[in-house]
């Protein structure tokens, strides 16, 4: 009986993580615009025919794992049960990825100071930031709207992801308000001082939410 993925699934995780190990190394050390994805693909020790075989540029290995937390909310959506309400869900989904603390851990405490800091320095970072969020969030309000036909129209259901959203990425640009403070946001990998203000800031957005 197959209890996990096979060999030829673990090979492929481990070389899209060492692509993504690189990319993160390589951006810390050279900057952004200096690294090549030939660099890349060559910290990996694979080709660069390998590299657009896991990403289609050098943009999207800065949100390698944004794909992974969007699934899994998605999924928490699918799995409400009869008396939840759309608000619930939506806290459930956010606490779920936020639960996952040691996955979580490692793309708080690495990934997200590098990518923050290209967000405030690299155009082209910060259009591949805004298409993703505008995507998830379209994403999610189709999801959860579909769960809840019967409670939420679109608008309803866009606004309340937005709302929750939005509280997120602002307290995260809160605590970040400039490239330098990017490497002080997870200071000596405790990732619990940055969840604390996250889950607060869910918790403001639901207050808000039963409010109306």
């Amino acid at each position: 009986m197959t209890t996990g993925p096979g060999l030829r699934e673990r090979k492929k995780e481990r070389t899209r993580q060492a692509l993504v190990n690189s990319a993160l190394g390589l951006f810390a050390e050279r900057g952004y615009e200096a690294t090549t994805i030939a660099d890349i693909a060559a910290g990996a020790d694979v080709s660069t025919r390998t590299f657009f075989s896991y990403f289609p540029s050098k943009e999207e290995i800065l949100f390698a794992d944004t794909e992974e937390r969007l699934a899994l909310a998605l999924a928490v959506i699918d799995q409400r049960g009869p008396q939840d309400e759309p608000v619930d869900v939506l806290v459930r989904a956010t606490t779920t990825i936020f639960d996952r603390s040691e996955r979580f851990a490692q793309v708080l405490g690495r990934a997200a100071p590098i990518r923050l800091r290209m967000l405030f320095t690299v155009p082209a970072v910060q259009g591949m930031a805004l298409r993703r969020l505008l995507s998830a969030q379209q994403r999610l309000a189709a999801r959860l709207q579909t769960a809840f036909p019967d409670r939420l129209d679109r608008v309803e259901a866009a606004a309340v992801v937005g709302a929750l959203v939005g509280a997120l990425v602002n307290t995260m640009l809160t605590l970040v308000e400039s490239p330098e403070q990017a490497d002080e946001l997870v200071a000596g990998g405790d990732v619990e001082p940055v969840l604390a203000h996250l889950r607060r800031a869910v918790d403001v957005a639901v207050r808000g939410i039963a409010a109306g």
